[in-house]
């Protein structure tokens, strides 16, 4: 573990404590847990960009998955 100076603007440090004491937890718990759940959410957003740029460059040609549609029964609304 490495310990880190933060600058942090004052109304969210206030609105940080409230919601580290509701839930029990330090700032820095609650920092770090923020940080893990961002960088996690950042990965998938780097994932769904690659998946969007690769259908862009091999679009999806009709009837490729019309097999599948046996296989799924598909609840209408």
């Amino acid at each position: 573990m490495q310990t880190i100076e933060l600058t942090i603007d004052e109304t969210l440090l206030a609105k940080l404590d409230q919601v580290t004491s509701k839930l029990s937890l330090t700032r820095s718990a609650f920092i770090q847990q923020s940080l893990e759940a961002a960088l996690q959410q950042q990965e998938i957003i780097a994932q769904e960009r690659r998946h969007a740029e690769g259908y862009a460059h091999h679009p999806v040609q009709p009837g490729e998955f019309d097999e599948w549609e046996t296989v799924r029964v598909w609840e209408q609304p």
